[in-house]
């Protein structure tokens, strides 16, 4: 077999329609777009969907359904999880390298989920009421988050006063 003897298979390439071409070609005079209306015309079609001024399908339908973009945030940790680590003082920085949190989460809250049977230390983690309950009657301690400053303070600080 030489490069310069390839050919397609035969069948495989059909010639294109050239419409427009005369009577002859069997795609003369009108070039398959039929006699008149927007559609024979030059430019003249309309956006997908359009339904000829019926209220489109997309539109006929109910909204439904949210995706939140910040669900990944936040990763939700089980008792039964703080039970496996190997660290006692917990913190963020210890389950992400635990891998107990997933590397995209910014934060992580502990849920009343499986048994802790051991003494623990959890600093800067949120904690649901039920799991701060089982962490301290197994004997370990809980530390709450830094409480972060109000929105509204923040934007406040950063507006320039008017000059009186």
């Amino acid at each position: 077999m030489r490069l310069n003897t390839l050919k397609p298979a035969p069948g495989s390439n059909q010639t294109r329609h050239r419409v427009g071409r005369g009577i002859g070609s069997g795609w003369g005079k009108t070039a398959g777009l039929g006699h008149k209306g927007q559609r024979a015309r030059a430019g003249g079609y309309h956006k997908v969907g359009f339904e000829g001024g019926q209220m489109p399908l997309h539109r006929r339908l109910p909204k439904r359904g949210f995706a939140s973009r910040t669900r990944d945030a936040t990763a939700e940790v089980r008792l039964s999880d703080l039970q496996g680590m190997k660290a006692t003082d917990i913190d963020f920085a210890t389950l992400k390298a635990e891998r107990i949190v997933p590397r995209e989460a910014v934060s992580a809250k502990v849920i009343l989920s499986g048994k802790l049977a051991r003494k623990v230390t959890l600093k800067g983690v949120k904690a649901t009421k039920g799991a701060r309950a089982a962490i301290e009657a197994a004997g370990g301690s809980y530390e709450a988050p830094a409480a972060k400053p109000a929105p509204l303070a923040k934007l406040a600080a950063k507006t320039p006063k008017a000059k009186e």
